[in-house]
């Protein structure tokens, strides 16, 4: 048995997105329907279903990930025993079952949570595809029937301006979705045709899965688990049931949002398999940049020039305000290049608490490039009268 996550071409820790987008892509480029004599893509397909219909259940991906990580699957197919003990699974269980079989056994027993987790993983075990028993300890179960699965989340970006950010906005976010398609009304069937029972199946929508002394069961490869079949192809989805579609939703961005912010609309992902819930719809809003004021939390930054004199005397200076006009800002006496003096309740809307971040100007003491006669006079009589600066550091020298 192959890894499910090798078959599909996605990492271990792959979302649900993620997975489904493989999974649809491996299943229209296998489709026997598509590949008529192909067995090899026929084998393909059959993979790609087992390996979806697992890892898309949260509670037989769990069980799945746990076998990976005894080591229970391996080049030859289920390997138990050879991943030493742990949760629900004991090795000493299977090496019962082969001195049972040493000794003319055929006979079952209890495989305990190792038997659980199995035919919860495959579906119960059992009835093979064309309506016999297979043969192993899980002889004989019924499948279980497929359980209803939450649709997956998506996510998109909406960019708006850095006014619309501190004010807030209403936009409408187009989002591309499948729908059940206008045509067949959802069924894949042309017009004037309707999907036919499985005929590998018999439309329980599971076949057997031989796996050495095991028979479990697997999602069927011909209908994929439906029951059915479509044997006249709807001209418009291909026989999906579904069409891309794009939708648009109005979202509110309230005042205060920075880049990065995500906004939650529930029931409106992707939607649910088997009469499942429908997934949440996320909206990153991206904040176009300003030249004058960068964002920190929910303050904003601003340089702000000061001459020599306003820096040295001290001076009453006028700031703008990202939401517009100014303010008057009190530079103390004796500030230094890069100071930085914060004016309250001048920054961004806290979303949280309906509160206001504060303004920070940083000071920037600005030099003069060129002194005419009058202002050199006066600066050099300035640097005269001023101690030397570095006279502190040839102390004790």
């Amino acid at each position: 048995m192959s890894d499910f996550y090798q078959t599909l071409g996605v990492a271990k820790d792959a979302g649900q997105d993620e997975i489904k987008k493989a999974y649809r892509k491996l299943a229209r480029q296998y489709h026997p329907d598509k590949n008529p004599g192909d067995a090899a893509a026929e084998e393909k397909f059959k993979e790609a279903n087992q390996a979806y219909e697992t890892l898309s259940d949260p509670d037989k991906r769990t069980q799945y990930d746990e076998l990976l990580r005894l080591g229970a699957f391996g080049p030859g197919g289920f390997r138990p025993g050879q991943g030493g003990s742990g949760q629900g699974f004991d090795p000493r269980i299977f090496q019962q079952w082969q001195q049972q079989q040493a000794q003319g056994g055929g006979q079952q027993f209890d495989m305990g949570d190792l038997g659980d987790i199995l035919s919860g993983l495959f579906g119960g075990g059992g009835g093979g595809g064309g309506g016999g028993a297979g043969a192993g300890p899980f002889a004989g179960a019924r499948p279980r029937r497929r359980a209803k699965q939450r649709g997956a989340d998506m996510q998109v970006g909406v960019t708006i301006s850095f006014d619309d950010a501190l004010r807030g906005v209403q936009v409408r976010v187009p989002v591309e979705k499948q729908a059940a398609c206008g045509t067949c009304h959802g069924s894949g069937a042309a017009p004037g045709t309707t999907p036919k029972v499985c005929p590998e199946c018999d439309g329980r929508g599971v076949t057997a899965l031989n796996q050495g002394p095991f028979a479990l069961s697997q999602p069927c490869p011909r209908c994929g688990g439906a029951g059915t079949i479509v044997e006249t192809p709807c001209p418009t989805c291909g026989g999906s049931g579904t069409v891309s579609q794009t939708k648009r939703y109005a979202v509110k961005v309230p005042a205060g949002a920075k880049d990065g912010t995500k906004i939650r609309i529930k029931g409106r992902g992707e939607p649910g398999l088997n009469g499942g819930p429908a997934g949440d719809l996320y909206v990153v809003v991206h904040v176009r940049g300003n030249d004058l004021f960068k964002r920190r939390g929910d303050d904003f930054l601003v340089e702000v020039p000061v001459t020599f004199a306003e820096a040295a005397l001290g001076a009453s200076v006028k700031v703008p305000t990202p939401a517009g006009g100014s303010v008057s800002l009190k530079v103390p006496a004796g500030s230094e290049d890069g100071r930085t003096l914060r004016v309250r309740g001048k920054g961004a809307p806290k979303i949280k608490d309906g509160g206001k971040g504060d303004l920070l100007a940083r000071l920037h003491i600005v030099v003069p490039g060129k002194l005419d006669k009058e202002q050199r006079k006066l600066v050099e009589e300035l640097g005269r009268l001023q101690p030397d600066p570095r006279e502190s550091l040839f102390k004790g020298s």
